[in-house]
Protein backbone atom coordinates (compact mmCIF):
# COMPACT_ATOMS: atom_id res chain seq x y z
CA UNK A 1 0.00 0.00 0.00
CA UNK A 2 1.51 3.20 -0.49
CA UNK A 3 0.30 7.04 -1.06
CA UNK A 4 0.96 10.73 0.14
CA UNK A 5 -0.29 11.11 3.65
CA UNK A 6 -0.99 14.29 4.49
CA UNK A 7 2.22 16.20 6.94
CA UNK A 8 1.00 18.35 9.51
CA UNK A 9 4.50 18.40 11.37
CA UNK A 10 5.50 21.53 12.19
CA UNK A 11 9.37 22.67 10.43
CA UNK A 12 10.39 25.20 12.75
CA UNK A 13 13.64 25.02 14.73
CA UNK A 14 13.79 23.33 18.13
CA UNK A 15 12.87 25.53 21.11
CA UNK A 16 16.19 25.24 23.76
CA UNK A 17 15.88 23.26 26.85
CA UNK A 18 12.93 23.49 28.70
CA UNK A 19 12.57 21.74 32.54
CA UNK A 20 9.14 20.15 32.09
CA UNK A 21 7.78 16.79 33.25
CA UNK A 22 7.50 13.50 30.99
CA UNK A 23 3.87 14.55 30.88
CA UNK A 24 4.51 17.86 29.92
CA UNK A 25 7.19 16.70 27.58
CA UNK A 26 4.56 14.35 26.16
CA UNK A 27 2.05 16.40 24.89
CA UNK A 28 4.43 19.35 23.98
CA UNK A 29 5.94 16.97 21.71
CA UNK A 30 2.64 15.83 20.04
CA UNK A 31 2.23 19.20 19.36
CA UNK A 32 4.86 19.84 17.61
CA UNK A 33 4.25 16.94 15.60
CA UNK A 34 0.92 18.40 14.74
CA UNK A 35 -1.39 16.67 16.94
CA UNK A 36 -4.90 18.35 16.95
CA UNK A 37 -6.87 16.31 18.56
CA UNK A 38 -6.76 12.94 20.80
CA UNK A 39 -9.00 10.25 21.20
CA UNK A 40 -8.81 8.56 24.68
CA UNK A 41 -9.61 8.00 28.30
CA UNK A 42 -7.89 9.03 31.34
CA UNK A 43 -6.85 6.98 34.34
CA UNK A 44 -4.88 6.52 37.24
CA UNK A 45 -1.48 6.32 35.30
CA UNK A 46 -1.33 9.11 32.79
CA UNK A 47 -2.46 12.01 35.16
CA UNK A 48 0.12 13.50 33.95
CA UNK A 49 -0.51 13.45 30.28
CA UNK A 50 -4.25 14.91 30.93
CA UNK A 51 -2.69 17.68 32.86
CA UNK A 52 -0.89 19.31 29.73
CA UNK A 53 -3.26 18.82 26.53
CA UNK A 54 -5.33 22.29 27.02
CA UNK A 55 -1.88 24.27 27.32
CA UNK A 56 -0.82 22.92 24.37
CA UNK A 57 -4.29 23.50 22.70
CA UNK A 58 -4.90 20.03 21.82
CA UNK A 59 -9.05 18.54 21.86
CA UNK A 60 -9.89 15.88 23.38
CA UNK A 61 -12.66 13.55 22.33
CA UNK A 62 -13.66 10.97 25.10
CA UNK A 63 -14.88 7.50 23.87
CA UNK A 64 -16.41 5.42 26.23
CA UNK A 65 -13.55 2.03 25.75
CA UNK A 66 -10.13 2.02 24.92
CA UNK A 67 -11.00 -0.13 21.18
CA UNK A 68 -13.63 3.04 20.43
CA UNK A 69 -10.85 5.21 21.28
CA UNK A 70 -8.61 3.01 18.80
CA UNK A 71 -11.72 2.85 15.83
CA UNK A 72 -11.73 6.70 16.23
CA UNK A 73 -8.35 7.55 15.50
CA UNK A 74 -8.57 4.88 12.74
CA UNK A 75 -11.24 6.55 11.21
CA UNK A 76 -10.06 9.84 12.07
CA UNK A 77 -6.75 8.96 10.04
CA UNK A 78 -8.38 7.04 7.69
CA UNK A 79 -10.76 9.71 6.17
CA UNK A 80 -8.11 12.75 6.69
CA UNK A 81 -4.88 11.04 5.75
CA UNK A 82 -3.25 12.67 9.36
CA UNK A 83 -2.49 10.57 11.61
CA UNK A 84 -4.67 9.93 14.68
CA UNK A 85 -3.45 9.60 18.41
CA UNK A 86 -5.30 7.89 21.00
CA UNK A 87 -4.11 8.29 24.40
CA UNK A 88 -5.78 5.14 26.85
CA UNK A 89 -3.97 4.32 30.36
CA UNK A 90 -2.01 1.11 31.04
CA UNK A 91 -2.73 -2.74 31.27
CA UNK A 92 -6.17 -3.27 30.23
CA UNK A 93 -6.53 -0.47 28.64
CA UNK A 94 -3.82 -0.94 26.00
CA UNK A 95 -5.23 -4.62 25.61
CA UNK A 96 -8.14 -3.19 24.73
CA UNK A 97 -6.74 -0.92 22.41
CA UNK A 98 -4.81 -3.45 20.86
CA UNK A 99 -7.72 -4.83 18.29
CA UNK A 100 -8.04 -1.14 16.77
CA UNK A 101 -3.97 -1.23 16.36
CA UNK A 102 -4.45 -4.77 14.47
CA UNK A 103 -7.01 -3.10 12.17
CA UNK A 104 -5.10 -0.16 11.12
CA UNK A 105 -1.98 -2.45 10.59
CA UNK A 106 -4.02 -4.76 8.28
CA UNK A 107 -5.17 -1.55 6.44
CA UNK A 108 -2.36 0.61 6.28
CA UNK A 109 -3.44 2.96 9.07
CA UNK A 110 -1.17 5.56 10.57
CA UNK A 111 -2.44 5.40 14.38
CA UNK A 112 -0.33 6.44 17.53
CA UNK A 113 -1.46 4.89 20.81
CA UNK A 114 0.29 6.21 24.00
CA UNK A 115 0.11 4.72 27.50
CA UNK A 116 2.18 4.42 30.28
CA UNK A 117 3.61 1.51 31.58
CA UNK A 118 5.39 0.15 34.24
CA UNK A 119 7.92 2.17 36.61
CA UNK A 120 11.68 1.83 34.96
CA UNK A 121 12.79 -0.08 38.05
CA UNK A 122 10.02 -2.31 38.57
CA UNK A 123 11.11 -5.29 39.75
CA UNK A 124 11.62 -8.03 37.17
CA UNK A 125 9.16 -10.62 38.15
CA UNK A 126 6.35 -8.39 39.57
CA UNK A 127 4.97 -7.23 42.56
CA UNK A 128 1.34 -6.51 42.14
CA UNK A 129 1.40 -2.89 41.29
CA UNK A 130 -2.13 -1.51 39.95
CA UNK A 131 -2.77 -2.58 35.80
CA UNK A 132 0.48 -4.45 36.08
CA UNK A 133 1.32 -6.56 32.73
CA UNK A 134 4.27 -9.10 32.43
CA UNK A 135 5.40 -7.26 29.18
CA UNK A 136 3.07 -4.75 27.48
CA UNK A 137 5.03 -3.38 25.12
CA UNK A 138 6.10 -6.81 23.72
CA UNK A 139 1.95 -8.05 23.85
CA UNK A 140 1.55 -5.04 21.39
CA UNK A 141 4.50 -4.96 19.44
CA UNK A 142 2.97 -8.40 18.06
CA UNK A 143 -0.24 -6.42 16.49
CA UNK A 144 2.19 -2.62 15.77
CA UNK A 145 4.69 -1.36 13.31
CA UNK A 146 6.62 -0.56 16.58
CA UNK A 147 6.23 0.10 20.12
CA UNK A 148 8.66 2.53 21.75
CA UNK A 149 9.49 2.83 25.46
CA UNK A 150 11.81 5.80 26.61
CA UNK A 151 13.39 5.27 29.68
CA UNK A 152 14.27 9.05 30.48
CA UNK A 153 12.02 12.43 30.52
CA UNK A 154 14.88 13.70 27.89
CA UNK A 155 14.49 10.67 25.49
CA UNK A 156 10.37 11.59 24.90
CA UNK A 157 10.58 14.07 22.81
CA UNK A 158 12.76 12.35 20.75
CA UNK A 159 10.46 8.92 20.35
CA UNK A 160 7.69 10.98 19.81
CA UNK A 161 9.62 11.95 16.68
CA UNK A 162 10.50 8.62 15.68
CA UNK A 163 7.02 7.77 16.31
CA UNK A 164 6.43 10.50 13.80
CA UNK A 165 8.56 9.19 11.29
CA UNK A 166 7.35 5.42 11.02
CA UNK A 167 4.02 6.81 10.46
CA UNK A 168 4.88 9.41 7.93
CA UNK A 169 7.27 6.91 6.51
CA UNK A 170 6.86 4.19 4.12
CA UNK A 171 3.86 2.15 4.69
CA UNK A 172 1.61 3.13 7.02
CA UNK A 173 1.00 0.91 10.43
CA UNK A 174 0.09 2.09 14.01
CA UNK A 175 2.51 2.94 16.34
CA UNK A 176 2.51 2.77 20.55
CA UNK A 177 4.46 4.99 22.73
CA UNK A 178 4.96 3.32 26.15
CA UNK A 179 6.39 5.92 29.00
CA UNK A 180 7.07 4.80 32.49
CA UNK A 181 4.72 5.52 34.56
CA UNK A 182 7.63 6.91 37.15
CA UNK A 183 9.38 8.99 34.25
CA UNK A 184 5.61 10.67 33.31
CA UNK A 185 5.82 12.43 36.61
CA UNK A 186 9.83 12.92 36.75
CA UNK A 187 11.07 16.38 35.67
CA UNK A 188 14.26 16.82 33.35
CA UNK A 189 15.57 19.23 31.04
CA UNK A 190 14.06 18.83 27.75
CA UNK A 191 14.29 20.08 23.81
CA UNK A 192 11.60 19.57 22.06
CA UNK A 193 12.22 17.71 18.52
CA UNK A 194 9.90 18.57 16.05
CA UNK A 195 9.19 17.28 12.69
CA UNK A 196 11.02 16.34 9.74
CA UNK A 197 9.45 15.89 6.73
CA UNK A 198 10.90 15.00 3.63
CA UNK A 199 9.62 14.77 0.19
CA UNK A 200 8.64 11.06 -1.00
CA UNK A 201 10.04 8.84 -2.77
CA UNK A 202 9.26 7.88 -6.55
CA UNK A 203 10.33 4.56 -7.95
CA UNK A 204 13.89 4.65 -9.83
CA UNK A 205 14.07 6.11 -13.25
CA UNK A 206 14.69 2.67 -15.13
CA UNK A 207 11.74 1.31 -13.52
CA UNK A 208 9.71 3.82 -14.61
CA UNK A 209 10.68 3.93 -17.91
CA UNK A 210 10.35 -0.05 -18.14
CA UNK A 211 6.57 0.23 -16.90
CA UNK A 212 6.25 3.09 -19.22
CA UNK A 213 7.00 1.06 -22.29
CA UNK A 214 4.41 -1.83 -21.63
CA UNK A 215 1.75 0.57 -20.54
CA UNK A 216 2.14 3.11 -23.52
CA UNK A 217 1.84 -0.04 -26.01
CA UNK A 218 -0.95 -1.76 -24.57
CA UNK A 219 -4.29 -2.27 -26.36
CA UNK A 220 -6.84 -3.19 -23.60
CA UNK A 221 -4.74 -1.90 -20.37
CA UNK A 222 -7.02 -2.78 -16.96
CA UNK A 223 -6.00 -0.46 -13.69
CA UNK A 224 -6.52 -2.45 -10.11
CA UNK A 225 -6.21 0.36 -7.63
CA UNK A 226 -6.41 -0.43 -3.55
CA UNK A 227 -6.16 2.28 -0.36
CA UNK A 228 -2.27 2.80 -1.30
CA UNK A 229 -3.83 5.24 -3.87
CA UNK A 230 -6.07 7.34 -1.69
CA UNK A 231 -3.72 10.62 -1.92
CA UNK A 232 -2.97 10.30 -5.76
CA UNK A 233 -6.25 10.11 -6.75
CA UNK A 234 -5.19 13.06 -9.40
CA UNK A 235 -2.38 10.62 -10.63
CA UNK A 236 -4.49 7.70 -11.12
CA UNK A 237 -7.28 9.60 -12.83
CA UNK A 238 -4.73 10.90 -15.16
CA UNK A 239 -3.27 7.57 -15.93
CA UNK A 240 -6.50 6.26 -16.80
CA UNK A 241 -7.57 9.23 -19.08
CA UNK A 242 -4.35 8.57 -20.62
CA UNK A 243 -4.24 4.88 -21.40
CA UNK A 244 -8.14 4.60 -21.48
CA UNK A 245 -8.08 1.78 -19.05
CA UNK A 246 -10.83 0.89 -17.47
CA UNK A 247 -10.47 1.27 -13.24
CA UNK A 248 -11.50 -1.35 -10.68
CA UNK A 249 -11.05 -1.17 -6.81
CA UNK A 250 -10.19 -2.64 -3.90
CA UNK A 251 -12.77 -1.75 -1.26
CA UNK A 252 -9.83 0.31 0.41
CA UNK A 253 -9.47 1.96 -2.53
CA UNK A 254 -13.41 2.41 -3.42
CA UNK A 255 -13.65 6.11 -4.99
CA UNK A 256 -10.49 6.95 -5.55
CA UNK A 257 -11.90 7.25 -9.23
CA UNK A 258 -15.20 9.07 -8.93
CA UNK A 259 -17.62 5.89 -9.70
CA UNK A 260 -19.35 8.51 -12.33
CA UNK A 261 -16.40 9.07 -13.94
CA UNK A 262 -16.46 6.71 -17.79
CA UNK A 263 -13.48 4.83 -17.02
CA UNK A 264 -14.78 3.99 -13.41
CA UNK A 265 -15.93 0.25 -12.76
CA UNK A 266 -16.21 1.04 -9.26
CA UNK A 267 -15.32 -1.21 -6.01
CA UNK A 268 -15.40 -5.24 -5.89
CA UNK A 269 -12.39 -6.22 -7.10
CA UNK A 270 -13.80 -9.81 -6.18
CA UNK A 271 -16.34 -10.42 -8.83
CA UNK A 272 -16.42 -12.54 -11.68
CA UNK A 273 -16.94 -9.86 -14.12
CA UNK A 274 -13.47 -8.76 -12.99
CA UNK A 275 -11.79 -12.05 -13.53
CA UNK A 276 -13.19 -11.85 -17.26
CA UNK A 277 -12.07 -8.45 -17.36
CA UNK A 278 -8.38 -9.37 -16.37
CA UNK A 279 -8.17 -12.49 -18.18
CA UNK A 280 -8.38 -10.22 -21.83
CA UNK A 281 -6.32 -7.42 -20.57
CA UNK A 282 -2.83 -7.47 -22.44
CA UNK A 283 -1.34 -5.18 -19.42
CA UNK A 284 -2.41 -4.52 -15.44
CA UNK A 285 -1.73 -2.00 -13.53
CA UNK A 286 -1.89 -2.51 -9.70
CA UNK A 287 -1.58 0.51 -7.85
CA UNK A 288 -1.07 0.33 -4.12
CA UNK A 289 -3.13 -2.94 -3.78
CA UNK A 290 -2.64 -6.07 -2.15
CA UNK A 291 -4.96 -8.15 -3.64
CA UNK A 292 -5.10 -10.41 -0.35
CA UNK A 293 -7.48 -12.93 -0.27
CA UNK A 294 -9.50 -10.76 2.49
CA UNK A 295 -10.04 -8.70 -0.94
CA UNK A 296 -10.32 -11.22 -3.44
CA UNK A 297 -12.62 -13.85 -1.84
CA UNK A 298 -13.20 -16.05 -4.74
CA UNK A 299 -9.40 -16.43 -5.46
CA UNK A 300 -6.58 -15.00 -7.36
CA UNK A 301 -7.37 -12.95 -10.87
CA UNK A 302 -6.47 -14.99 -13.99
CA UNK A 303 -3.82 -13.01 -14.69
CA UNK A 304 -1.19 -13.70 -17.70
CA UNK A 305 -0.40 -10.65 -19.26
CA UNK A 306 2.38 -8.56 -18.06
CA UNK A 307 1.76 -6.80 -14.63
CA UNK A 308 2.87 -3.56 -13.59
CA UNK A 309 2.93 -2.86 -9.62
CA UNK A 310 3.07 0.44 -7.76
CA UNK A 311 3.68 0.32 -3.78
CA UNK A 312 5.71 1.60 -1.62
CA UNK A 313 6.42 -1.37 0.18
CA UNK A 314 9.24 -3.60 -1.65
CA UNK A 315 7.45 -6.83 0.49
CA UNK A 316 3.98 -6.23 -0.45
CA UNK A 317 4.95 -5.28 -4.04
CA UNK A 318 6.09 -8.96 -4.88
CA UNK A 319 3.13 -10.51 -2.79
CA UNK A 320 0.07 -12.00 -4.00
CA UNK A 321 1.06 -10.99 -7.55
CA UNK A 322 4.53 -10.85 -8.90
CA UNK A 323 5.35 -7.79 -11.31
CA UNK A 324 6.79 -7.99 -14.11
CA UNK A 325 8.10 -4.01 -13.26
CA UNK A 326 8.22 -3.52 -10.10
CA UNK A 327 7.75 0.58 -8.95
CA UNK A 328 8.72 0.80 -5.39
CA UNK A 329 8.09 4.54 -4.41
CA UNK A 330 5.09 6.62 -3.33
CA UNK A 331 2.29 6.21 -5.51
CA UNK A 332 1.36 10.24 -6.40
CA UNK A 333 5.25 10.67 -6.72
CA UNK A 334 6.02 7.89 -8.76
CA UNK A 335 3.02 8.09 -11.07
CA UNK A 336 3.67 11.71 -11.69
CA UNK A 337 7.10 10.24 -13.34
CA UNK A 338 5.10 7.78 -15.16
CA UNK A 339 2.92 10.09 -16.63
CA UNK A 340 6.01 12.28 -17.47
CA UNK A 341 7.75 9.66 -19.00
CA UNK A 342 4.97 8.75 -21.17
CA UNK A 343 4.49 11.87 -21.85
CA UNK A 344 7.84 13.07 -22.65
CA UNK A 345 6.82 16.53 -25.44
CA UNK A 346 4.28 17.66 -22.71
CA UNK A 347 1.34 16.08 -24.44
CA UNK A 348 -1.86 16.67 -22.15
CA UNK A 349 -2.47 12.73 -20.33
CA UNK A 350 -5.81 12.50 -20.76
CA UNK A 351 -5.64 12.70 -24.20
CA UNK A 352 -5.64 9.28 -26.72
CA UNK A 353 -3.46 9.59 -29.61
CA UNK A 354 -5.65 8.97 -33.02
CA UNK A 355 -9.23 9.52 -31.92
CA UNK A 356 -10.66 12.80 -31.59
CA UNK A 357 -13.55 12.20 -30.26
CA UNK A 358 -13.82 12.43 -26.50
CA UNK A 359 -15.81 11.88 -23.45
CA UNK A 360 -15.61 14.38 -21.03
CA UNK A 361 -12.34 14.39 -19.04
CA UNK A 362 -10.11 13.51 -22.37
CA UNK A 363 -11.33 9.96 -22.24
CA UNK A 364 -12.00 8.21 -26.20
CA UNK A 365 -15.60 7.05 -26.77
CA UNK A 366 -14.23 3.45 -27.65
CA UNK A 367 -12.39 4.10 -24.42
CA UNK A 368 -15.85 4.75 -22.47
CA UNK A 369 -18.08 2.48 -24.25
CA UNK A 370 -15.49 -0.69 -23.55
CA UNK A 371 -15.63 0.84 -19.77
CA UNK A 372 -19.43 1.23 -19.75
CA UNK A 373 -19.72 -2.86 -21.11
CA UNK A 374 -18.00 -3.95 -18.47
CA UNK A 375 -19.31 -1.92 -15.77
CA UNK A 376 -22.88 -3.40 -17.02
CA UNK A 377 -21.25 -6.73 -16.23
CA UNK A 378 -20.08 -6.17 -12.94
CA UNK A 379 -22.91 -4.23 -11.41
CA UNK A 380 -25.49 -7.14 -12.59
CA UNK A 381 -22.35 -9.47 -10.61
CA UNK A 382 -22.22 -7.26 -7.71
CA UNK A 383 -26.65 -6.73 -7.76
CA UNK A 384 -26.78 -10.28 -7.61
CA UNK A 385 -24.39 -10.84 -4.84
CA UNK A 386 -25.92 -8.27 -2.82
CA UNK A 387 -29.72 -8.80 -3.66
CA UNK A 388 -30.90 -8.93 -0.31
CA UNK A 389 -29.38 -5.56 0.55
CA UNK A 390 -30.33 -3.28 -2.59
CA UNK A 391 -33.51 -1.63 -1.09
CA UNK A 392 -31.12 -0.78 2.00
CA UNK A 393 -28.27 0.79 -0.01
CA UNK A 394 -30.40 2.03 -2.85
CA UNK A 395 -32.18 4.59 0.41
CA UNK A 396 -29.06 5.57 1.13
CA UNK A 397 -27.68 6.38 -2.22
CA UNK A 398 -30.51 8.38 -2.50
CA UNK A 399 -30.12 10.52 1.00
CA UNK A 400 -26.45 10.68 0.86
CA UNK A 401 -24.88 14.16 -0.72
CA UNK A 402 -21.81 13.76 -3.19
CA UNK A 403 -19.49 14.40 -0.45
CA UNK A 404 -20.31 11.90 2.15
CA UNK A 405 -18.43 10.30 4.38
CA UNK A 406 -19.59 6.60 5.21
CA UNK A 407 -17.81 4.04 7.76
CA UNK A 408 -19.00 0.58 7.59
CA UNK A 409 -18.52 -2.19 10.09
CA UNK A 410 -18.04 -5.84 8.92
CA UNK A 411 -21.67 -6.36 8.06
CA UNK A 412 -23.75 -8.09 5.38
CA UNK A 413 -25.37 -4.92 4.35
CA UNK A 414 -21.70 -3.52 3.95
CA UNK A 415 -19.62 -6.55 2.11
CA UNK A 416 -22.77 -7.67 0.31
CA UNK A 417 -24.01 -4.72 0.08
CA UNK A 418 -22.57 -1.20 0.27
CA UNK A 419 -19.16 -2.38 -1.09
CA UNK A 420 -20.13 -2.90 -4.43
CA UNK A 421 -23.60 -1.44 -4.96
CA UNK A 422 -23.13 2.39 -2.91
CA UNK A 423 -21.47 4.80 -5.50
CA UNK A 424 -18.64 6.88 -3.73
CA UNK A 425 -17.17 10.08 -5.22
CA UNK A 426 -14.00 11.04 -3.62
CA UNK A 427 -11.28 8.82 -1.90
CA UNK A 428 -11.63 7.96 1.85
CA UNK A 429 -15.19 8.55 1.82
CA UNK A 430 -16.06 5.07 2.67
CA UNK A 431 -14.23 3.26 5.79
CA UNK A 432 -14.14 -0.37 6.28
CA UNK A 433 -12.07 -2.79 8.42
CA UNK A 434 -10.80 -5.38 5.49
CA UNK A 435 -8.02 -7.36 6.77
CA UNK A 436 -8.61 -7.99 10.02
CA UNK A 437 -11.81 -7.73 10.11
CA UNK A 438 -13.36 -6.77 13.17
CA UNK A 439 -16.41 -6.14 14.45
CA UNK A 440 -17.72 -2.71 16.14
CA UNK A 441 -15.65 -0.74 13.77
CA UNK A 442 -17.69 1.29 12.19
CA UNK A 443 -19.39 3.68 15.13
CA UNK A 444 -16.35 5.18 16.46
CA UNK A 445 -14.76 5.28 13.12
CA UNK A 446 -17.45 7.47 12.26
CA UNK A 447 -17.04 9.52 15.25
CA UNK A 448 -13.46 10.14 14.01
CA UNK A 449 -13.74 10.54 10.67
CA UNK A 450 -16.78 13.85 11.90
CA UNK A 451 -14.34 14.66 14.12
CA UNK A 452 -11.77 15.11 11.17
CA UNK A 453 -14.43 16.93 8.69
CA UNK A 454 -16.82 18.30 10.74
CA UNK A 455 -18.55 20.02 7.98
CA UNK A 456 -18.61 16.69 5.90
CA UNK A 457 -21.46 14.64 6.25
CA UNK A 458 -20.85 11.73 7.62
CA UNK A 459 -22.68 8.44 8.14
CA UNK A 460 -22.43 4.90 10.04
CA UNK A 461 -23.49 1.92 8.69
CA UNK A 462 -23.72 -1.10 11.42
CA UNK A 463 -25.40 -4.71 11.82
CA UNK A 464 -27.30 -5.13 14.95
CA UNK A 465 -24.09 -7.84 15.81
CA UNK A 466 -21.30 -5.88 15.33
CA UNK A 467 -22.38 -2.37 17.04
CA UNK A 468 -23.33 -4.69 20.45
CA UNK A 469 -19.13 -4.58 20.34
CA UNK A 470 -18.92 -0.51 20.62
CA UNK A 471 -22.44 0.10 21.32
CA UNK A 472 -21.67 2.77 24.30
CA UNK A 473 -19.81 4.76 21.25
CA UNK A 474 -23.46 5.93 21.04
CA UNK A 475 -22.73 8.17 24.06
CA UNK A 476 -19.45 9.67 22.59
CA UNK A 477 -21.41 10.42 19.40
CA UNK A 478 -24.68 12.62 21.27
CA UNK A 479 -21.77 14.31 23.54
CA UNK A 480 -20.27 15.56 19.47
CA UNK A 481 -22.93 17.54 19.50
CA UNK A 482 -23.01 16.78 15.39
CA UNK A 483 -25.35 15.40 13.04
CA UNK A 484 -24.43 11.71 12.71
CA UNK A 485 -26.89 9.14 11.17
CA UNK A 486 -25.99 6.02 12.84
CA UNK A 487 -27.98 3.38 11.00
CA UNK A 488 -28.26 -0.29 12.41
CA UNK A 489 -29.64 -2.95 10.20
CA UNK A 490 -31.53 -5.33 12.05
CA UNK A 491 -31.13 -9.25 10.88
CA UNK A 492 -31.21 -10.65 14.82
CA UNK A 493 -27.65 -11.56 15.36
CA UNK A 494 -24.88 -13.20 13.02
CA UNK A 495 -26.22 -13.34 10.16
CA UNK A 496 -23.15 -14.31 8.08
CA UNK A 497 -22.48 -17.05 11.00
CA UNK A 498 -25.66 -18.32 10.87
CA UNK A 499 -25.73 -18.68 6.98
CA UNK A 500 -22.48 -20.74 7.51
CA UNK A 501 -23.92 -23.40 9.99
CA UNK A 502 -26.95 -23.71 7.70
CA UNK A 503 -24.59 -24.06 4.46
CA UNK A 504 -22.62 -26.46 6.69
CA UNK A 505 -25.30 -28.33 7.78
CA UNK A 506 -24.87 -27.51 11.29
CA UNK A 507 -26.58 -27.30 13.89
CA UNK A 508 -27.99 -23.33 14.26
CA UNK A 509 -26.09 -22.30 17.73
CA UNK A 510 -25.36 -18.96 18.94
CA UNK A 511 -26.27 -16.65 16.06
CA UNK A 512 -29.96 -15.81 16.65
CA UNK A 513 -30.63 -13.45 19.05
CA UNK A 514 -33.36 -10.33 19.77
CA UNK A 515 -32.11 -7.34 19.02
CA UNK A 516 -32.71 -4.26 21.88
CA UNK A 517 -34.47 -1.53 21.14
CA UNK A 518 -32.05 0.15 19.35
CA UNK A 519 -34.44 3.35 18.66
CA UNK A 520 -34.98 3.81 22.53
CA UNK A 521 -30.94 2.71 23.11
CA UNK A 522 -29.83 5.75 21.65
CA UNK A 523 -32.38 7.75 23.17
CA UNK A 524 -31.03 6.83 26.30
CA UNK A 525 -27.57 7.48 25.48
CA UNK A 526 -28.51 10.92 24.47
CA UNK A 527 -29.43 10.32 20.90
CA UNK A 528 -32.17 11.14 18.91
CA UNK A 529 -33.72 7.89 17.89
CA UNK A 530 -36.09 6.19 14.95
CA UNK A 531 -37.34 3.14 13.80
CA UNK A 532 -37.97 2.54 10.00
CA UNK A 533 -39.08 -0.65 8.14
CA UNK A 534 -39.23 0.89 4.43
CA UNK A 535 -36.75 2.08 2.24
CA UNK A 536 -38.62 5.49 1.77
CA UNK A 537 -38.52 5.77 5.47
CA UNK A 538 -34.63 4.68 5.37
CA UNK A 539 -33.92 7.79 2.79
CA UNK A 540 -36.18 10.13 4.86
CA UNK A 541 -34.84 9.55 8.17
CA UNK A 542 -31.52 10.05 7.38
CA UNK A 543 -31.73 12.72 5.41
CA UNK A 544 -33.43 14.34 8.63
CA UNK A 545 -30.50 12.98 10.98
CA UNK A 546 -27.90 15.20 8.47
CA UNK A 547 -29.69 18.21 9.32
CA UNK A 548 -30.39 18.05 13.38
CA UNK A 549 -27.33 19.07 15.86
CA UNK A 550 -26.70 15.70 17.36
CA UNK A 551 -26.21 11.92 16.40
CA UNK A 552 -29.66 9.69 14.63
CA UNK A 553 -30.16 6.16 15.82
CA UNK A 554 -31.99 4.72 13.06
CA UNK A 555 -32.95 1.49 13.43
CA UNK A 556 -34.03 -0.50 10.28
CA UNK A 557 -35.86 -3.75 11.25
CA UNK A 558 -34.44 -6.66 8.12
CA UNK A 559 -36.31 -10.02 7.58
CA UNK A 560 -33.85 -12.85 7.40
CA UNK A 561 -35.86 -16.32 6.66
CA UNK A 562 -32.86 -18.04 8.53
CA UNK A 563 -33.52 -16.11 11.71
CA UNK A 564 -36.55 -18.54 12.23
CA UNK A 565 -34.39 -21.13 12.66
CA UNK A 566 -34.37 -22.44 15.72
CA UNK A 567 -31.57 -22.52 18.06
CA UNK A 568 -30.13 -26.20 17.54
CA UNK A 569 -31.55 -27.41 14.55
CA UNK A 570 -30.58 -27.78 10.83
CA UNK A 571 -32.24 -26.67 8.20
Amino acid sequence: MTGSMVDTSQTAPAAGPVRMTGGQALVAALAANGVQVAFGIPGTHNLELYRYLGDHGIRHVSPRHEQGAGYAADGYARSSGRPGVALVTSGPAVLNAAAAMGQAYSDSIPILVVSPGLPVRHPALGNGILHETKDQGAAVAAVAAASIRPTSVAEIPVAVAQAFAILRSGRPRPVHLEIPLDVLAEQAEVTIVTGTPTAPAGAPAEAVAAAARLLGAAARPVLLVGGGARWAASQVRALAERLGAPVVTTTNGKGVLPDDHPLALGAGIHLAAVADLVAQADVVGVIGAELAPSDMWNGPLPITCPVVRVDVDPVGVVTNVVPDVALVGDAARTLDDLLATLDPDGMPPSSVPGDASQQPGGVSSAAAETAAQWRSRKADDAAAEGAEWLEIVGALAEALPRDAVLAGDSAMVCYYGAISNLPAYQPSSFLYPVGFGTLGYGLPAAIGAKVAHPDRPVVALLGDGGVMFTVAELATAAALRQPLPVVIVDNSGYGEIRNEMIDRDDPVRAVTFAAPDFAALGRALGCRGVTVTSPTDLTDAVRAALTVDTATVIHVVHDDPASTIAEGARR
